[in-house]
């Protein structure tokens, strides 16, 4: 594959690129590099991880990129996940992996990296004292909110320590791409920073956007800032907002027929949110959404814009709207569902994992 369809196959996802001039030099000068996504393991998977992640990393394993998903057990800890209890952030964690297996991510293919295990290396601490060096206080804190936490207030010293602990990691797992949404953004900005600092190898960023929650955003969640965007983006901390791996087809139409989905308005719109990241394979190909006859039978849209135009001109109602889209995120969550029911171990972590008390 060259370097300029690798390059269109990373946009395609890809809100934003720091660098892209960056990113097509290591195509052509490494044709396997390794990227990485982090997360705290705290509670059931919703929707923005089980497939937005799983169809991501596939996009990435097609342009030869290696990856390593790292399970931030300290990170949750620090964030009071499972209310502090660090065996049951492992035990959350070792779900996870699961569900990418669900989500039919070969896990043969990727490193399972934890962060207890990187800690073990005192080369670890070495990096985090210089990265903390490099870092103001001021800065640190308002890097907090990379946790899914405001900034300012007070809490937990350990808290200050959640920034330069991430950036230390990118450069401990020797990444070339941290691939992340924009709410990681200043923790990668922090590493390039503290990179070309130390004269370090700069580490490229590649930010997916968020997933809407059901409950919508007042405009195009793209143009927010960080602290809006955060607000509007679907969290497994409000269940109101999120559709999780393991919700039945009745769930899920429940919660889509509930969701935010104004007549003739896309921007904001969750629909169209799960359509282009999730449901969408190709943004060009036709979309036939079922209607009764009495009010018109099937309507065909050449292409997700044109289905944004017909929507826009009132000729889709929002019930129509929701009843496919309901129906395709159905299609995608039935086989994850089936294979926690099937699979011994996946289905005694979900049962273990669901009795925990999530708190944040």
């Amino acid at each position: 594959m060259d370097v300029e369809t690798k390059l269109g196959l990373i946009r395609s996802f890809a809100q934003e690129i720091l660098t892209e001039e960056e990113l097509r030099s290591l195509f052509e000068t490494n044709a396997h590099p390794l990227a990485y996504d982090g997360f705290e393991p705290s509670g059931l998977a919703p929707i923005h991880f089980g497939l937005l992640r799983a169809k991501t990393l596939k996009t990435m394993f097609k342009t030869g990129i290696r990856f390593n998903l790292y399970l931030a057990d300290y990170f949750a800890l620090i964030n009071n996940k499972m209310g502090g209890d660090i065996n049951k952030i492992r035990d959350v964690g070792r779900y996870f992996v699961e569900v990418w297996k669900a989500a039919g991510i070969d896990t043969e293919k990727i490193n399972i990296v934890w962060c207890k295990d990187l800690m073990q290396d005192f080369a670890y601490w070495d990096r985090f004292i210089r990265v903390g060096k490099a870092i103001s206080l001021d800065r640190a804190k308002r890097a907090i909110t990379i946790m899914g936490r405001k900034e300012g207030g007070s809490g937990e010293a350990a808290q200050i320590f959640y920034p330069a602990m991430q950036v230390t990691d990118i450069f401990q797992m020797d990444i070339d791409i941290c691939q992340l949404g924009m709410d990681q953004r200043k923790a990668n900005v922090l590493a390039r920073e503290v990179a070309h600092k130390y004269k370090w190898k700069v580490p490229i960023a590649v930010h997916h956007p968020y997933l809407l929650g059901l409950k919508g955003a007042p405009k195009d969640i793209k143009t927010m800032s960080d602290a809006e965007g955060m607000s509007f983006k679907m969290s497994k901390s409000d269940p109101n907002s999120s559709i999780l791996v393991h919700d039945s087809e009745a769930e899920i139409r429940k919660k889509i027929n509930s969701a935010y989905c104004p007549e003739k308005v896309t921007d904001g719109n969750p629909m169209f949110d799960y359509l282009g990241k999730i449901i969408l394979d190709d943004m060009n190909i036709p979309i036939m959404i079922d209607r009764p006859q009495k009010f018109g039978g099937p309507i065909e849209a050449s292409n997700f814009a044109d289905l944004e135009r017909l929507y826009k001109e009132g000729k889709v109602h929002p019930m129509d709207l929701k009843a496919y889209v309901a129906s395709e995120l159905e299609k995608q969550i039935a086989p994850i569902r089936e294979y926690f029911e099937r699979d011994k171990k996946a289905k005694e972590l979900y049962e273990t994992v669901k009795k925990y008390q999530i708190t944040r």
